[in-house]
């Protein structure tokens, strides 16, 4: 049950997709629980007019308010701001969940383009980071709570996620240092690092041939020659066939944000989903060198680069 004394308290929540111009996924089915539950629910979205924001003005209550904003754009976040501190006054914030995210194209790191990680730091990490600065003053009023989403992949590494998985660890870890500072003011801070989970991070296959244009026309002619293009091609069938893999039941997330906002006593990490906690385990306290070799098998990627596949077919024309 949602207590009287926190339906006062106002909560800010962030909910960004940058894949499809869209607001979506868990930041979108979260702000529709929470304003079920009777908070009061500043929803940030990166397109105030799209399909996402219009969704959520029609099936939630008036107590949401919806804001346009950019979370790499440090104007908008402080006119966001401003909005926030105008409405709650003198209350503060009792809650800030950063959940903004984007994934990019699945692939080997020495692949990916440098703009590939740029942006996936300018907007898992940095977003993240801005809007938690920005906001702590409001949460330092009510002894409030900052609850950052990072990923599985930002807790253990996972092969192709190199850009996606080094901006989420880089918000783990930002996470775990605020905990420890913000403790001295009362505020409680949470991190979740969920398994996957079907949403729009993957992107859409639009998306997905734009991104392999730009990943073909900024590989040196060497790396190009020696993964072949056949193997940079076969990538986003990897990425058509996650979705099978994904639990489509966000309740897990959804349920450990609650508890990060209301529990007394919150925890530090929380790992929903389907093995999440299992992976964790094993990447900590198994030698490395099995953790690898799990990890390659329960992948199972079957592509293999052209250098790596030529000895082989060499000795077959033999």
């Amino acid at each position: 049950m949602l207590a009287s004394g926190h339906c006062k308290r106002c909560l800010w929540f962030l909910s960004r997709c940058k894949l499809d111009g869209t607001d979506s996924g868990i930041g979108h089915e979260l702000a529709k629980y929470l304003d079920r539950l009777g908070f009061i629910v500043f929803a940030g979205v990166l397109n105030k007019k799209g399909p996402g924001a219009e969704e959520l003005k029609r099936s939630c209550s008036q107590r949401l308010s919806i804001l346009q904003m950019d979370i790499t754009n440090s104007a908008h976040v402080k006119e966001a701001y401003l909005k926030v501190t105008e409405e709650v006054k003198n209350a503060g914030l009792w809650g800030v969940v950063n959940n903004a995210g984007i994934m990019g194209l699945i692939a080997d790191g020495e692949l990916l383009p440098m703009s590939a990680y740029t942006q996936c730091m300018d907007v898992n990490f940095f977003g993240t980071v801005r809007v938690s600065k920005t906001f702590l003053p409001l949460l330092r009023k009510s002894k409030g709570r900052l609850v950052n989403i990072s990923s599985m992949a930002g807790g253990i590494p996972m092969p192709m996620y190199a850009a996606y998985g080094a901006s989420k660890a880089a918000v783990s870890m930002f996470s775990g240092v605020m905990r420890q500072e913000l403790s001295k003011w009362g505020i409680k801070v949470a991190t979740l690092h969920p398994s996957g989970f079907r949403t729009g991070i993957l992107g859409t296959p639009e998306l997905w041939d734009e991104q392999e244009r730009n990943l073909l026309e900024n590989l040196t002619p060497d790396v190009k020659r020696d993964y072949g293009e056949d193997y940079i091609l076969a990538l986003k069938t990897i990425l058509s066939h996650m979705p099978a893999f994904c639990g489509s039941d966000l309740s897990p997330v959804l349920c450990d944000v609650r508890h990060a906002l209301l529990a007394k006593s919150p925890c530090g990490l929380y790992t929903p989903g389907k093995n999440s906690y299992k992976y964790l385990c094993l990447f900590s306290y198994f030698p490395l060198r099995f953790y690898d070799f799990f990890i390659r098998r329960l992948q199972n990627i079957e592509i293999v680069p052209r250098a790596l596949r030529e000895p082989e077919m060499k000795c077959k024309n033999a």
